[in-house]
């Protein structure tokens, strides 16, 4: 039996990562939050995903607070910007 390697030629770059210290580390704790994925490949590529996922939240919790500080800002500014009176006498209706 003939066995073939193909090699898919990329420019993009490619990465080696050795299972010890810290990496280990990470993969074991990756293999107890997730004991059904028994590849350690599969447990590092899920470490991904899950730190992805980490960061958008992370940056949409961020903006969320932004958007709450611009918020209140608006709101602090209102009082000088708009007559409440008038509004509520109907005169700026007319």
């Amino acid at each position: 039996m003939t066995c073939y390697t193909f090699f898919v030629p990329t420019t993009q770059p490619r990465y080696t990562i050795t299972d010890t210290g810290s990496v280990r580390e990470l993969l074991n704790d990756a293999q107890r939050r997730w004991p059904d994925v028994t590849d350690r490949k599969q447990l590092l590529l899920r470490l991904a995903e899950a730190g992805h996922t980490s960061l958008r939240i992370g940056d949409e919790q961020a903006d969320a607070t932004r958007r709450r500080e611009r918020q209140r800002e608006a709101l602090r500014k209102l009082p000088g910007l708009v007559d409440t009176e008038a509004l509520l006498t109907d005169s700026a209706w007319r």
